[in-house]
């Protein structure tokens, strides 16, 4: 079977829900099923199919995880889209909020050698439009330590480094708000169960829902 696209995005999938699988545990069917918008069955016979190529490791009932061969060509691809993304933004003038999209459908077809030629352009950036972190030539991902806004200190300046869900109308709702990547933030209070969380953005006061803080991350400014 070919490196089709179909495959890079299974092999993408697996990578994105490993990071929020537990060590120990393997990507369930059902969860890779409903991320990539599929039947279990469709996913099953495709995860047998990624394990005969040696791309990922494969049990019923312990689920699935890249091998090595895997997770270099995951990486590729995300260095694809998220290199794609800034260039969207920062080059051709696309808002945050639309270069998702866009990047989905670039990300199988770039060559290497485009790929190398948006990197100087861009001078070799580390981290997309949304801080989420660029992997590098080598196939390597970048750590960065961060916290998720609802569960910071309150009244502690931090700064906004990323933006997990990239949803473009939440993504224009927080551009509206002010909470964008690079801004300095402090957190006032927070609701018990699950409430809204009240944060000072710059010189403003905004509300924002809990689950929505749960996808904003932020880093002290000393950290950066």
């Amino acid at each position: 079977m070919s490196r089709s696209q179909s495959v890079e995005d299974y092999l993408k999938t697996i990578y994105k829900l490993e990071s929020e699988t537990p060590p120990d545990k393997g990507v369930s069917t059902s969860r890779l099923a409903e991320e990539m918008g599929v039947a279990n069955a469709s996913v099953t016979n495709m995860l047998k199919r990624l394990s005969d190529m040696k791309m990922v490791n494969y049990e019923s009932y312990y689920g699935s995880r890249l091998t090595e061969a895997g997770l270099k060509i995951a990486l590729e691809i995300i260095r694809h889209h998220r290199l794609l993304e800034l260039y969207l933004k920062e080059i051709l003038g696309y808002s945050w909020d639309e270069v998702h999209d866009e990047a989905e459908k670039l990300e199988h077809h770039i060559s290497e050698q485009f790929e190398d030629k948006i990197a100087e352009l861009l001078n070799h950036p580390t981290e997309d439009p949304h801080g989420d972190p660029i992997p590098t030539k080598d196939g390597k991902m970048p750590k960065i330590k961060l916290k998720p806004l609802h569960s910071v200190s309150f009244d502690t300046p931090y700064i906004i480094r990323r933006v997990k869900n990239q949803n473009p109308e939440l993504l224009r709702y927080l551009e509206k708000q002010g909470l964008i990547p690079g801004v300095k933030v402090k957190v006032l209070d927070k609701e018990p169960f699950d409430g809204p969380v009240k944060v000072k953005v710059e010189n403003d006061t905004v509300t924002i829902a809990n689950n929505i803080a749960e996808d904003i991350f932020v880093v002290k400014p000393d950290a950066i």
